[in-house]
């Protein structure tokens, strides 16, 4: 018997829940990279990010033609400022990959969790030096004592913690083009886009590889070759499943479920990777969490603040 849809299947709640499951899916996945990427080994991480973009591009493309959208790709071809901004996104979200990568496969896992915890912060900052926007109290106490995590953290690792530093600020600056270029790119499109301007860089970067070290893609086993191809689409479903996600949660909902990512791959790098974490690691990690309860918390409240402040319907 047929299923009869209800009014609460649409109701805001379900739609909520939805999003929490699409939001924990997609954070999940970004959380478990780093065990793809150790499976990839002994496949350099220049390869590894060559493959990435040349894998994702074809997916992309697989799904726009699957879904008919082909008429968002022209009309975003046809507009030059948002051509010229997925390629300054794909120079980013390049960089962004090639760090992480490399650092996963260097047995750095934690400091790239720190990035990704420190992202917010780094996020708030770019919002005060690029946009000229006014931070709230606790929004500085939150830089504040993120500024004394970074300090203890550059005690903790005898030097600044650069990967960290650098995958937040190339992701936080990745996350500022998207943001501007609004609803007029989507997910697939916008990482079709990026993906085809990073073509050339790949295709160099396989011919460099192939020429010193040489391709490991096909060479290792069936197994670690689908692994590698299948690089493309691990790329792509969170993506979808994060845009899914931000459709039906408010923007609380979505910053209180980002934390997931880094936590897991805190986890996996401390527990399973038997990463070191000297005392001045530990503290410095308390510092940054610290800073995030205090950041979460006061998006929380002025969430609340600005919808007591909107008029009654009616």
């Amino acid at each position: 018997m047929a299923r009869t849809v209800t009014p609460a299947d649409s109701s805001p709640n379900s739609r909520q829940r939805a999003g929490v499951v699409f939001a924990v899916a997609a954070y999940g996945i970004w959380g478990f990279f780093p065990v793809y990427f150790l499976l990839l080994a002994p496949a350099s991480g220049t390869e590894i990010v060559a493959w990435r973009i040349l894998f994702s591009l074809a997916f992309c493309v697989l799904l726009i033609t699957v879904t008919r959208r082909w008429s968002m790709f022209l009309t975003v071809l046809r507009n030059r400022r948002l051509v010229l901004a997925t390629g300054l996104a794909g120079v980013l979200i390049y960089a962004n990959w090639q760090i992480y990568v490399v650092a996963v496969l260097d047995g750095k896992i934690v400091e790239t969790a720190l990035g990704y915890f420190i992202n917010p912060i780094v996020t708030v900052l770019l919002g005060v030096f690029l946009l000229r926007e006014r931070l709230r109290p606790l929004q500085w106490t939150a830089v504040a004592v993120s500024a004394v995590a970074i300090a203890v953290l550059a005690i903790g690792y005898g030097s600044m913690p650069w990967i960290g530093i650098a995958l937040a600020a190339t992701f936080g600056l990745y996350g500022l083009i998207k943001k501007r270029a609004g609803a007029n790119l989507d997910a697939v499109t916008g990482l079709t886009f990026e993906t085809l301007w990073l073509v050339p860089v790949a295709s160099v970067i396989l011919v460099i590889v192939g020429a010193s070290s040489g391709i490991v893609l096909g060479t290792i086993g069936p197994g670690h070759t689908l692994l590698l191809v299948g690089v493309g689409v691990a790329t792509a479903i969170p993506l979808l499943l994060f845009a899914a996600a931000a459709k039906r949660l408010t923007l609380v909902g979505l910053g209180l479920t980002q934390y997931l990512t880094p936590l897991l791959q805190f986890l996996f790098g401390v527990f399973i990777m038997h990463e070191a974490m000297p005392v001045e690691r530990w503290v410095g990690f308390g510092l940054v969490w610290l800073a995030l309860i205090i950041l979460t918390f006061d998006l929380i409240q002025h969430g609340r603040a600005a919808r007591r402040a909107l008029p009654l319907p009616g």
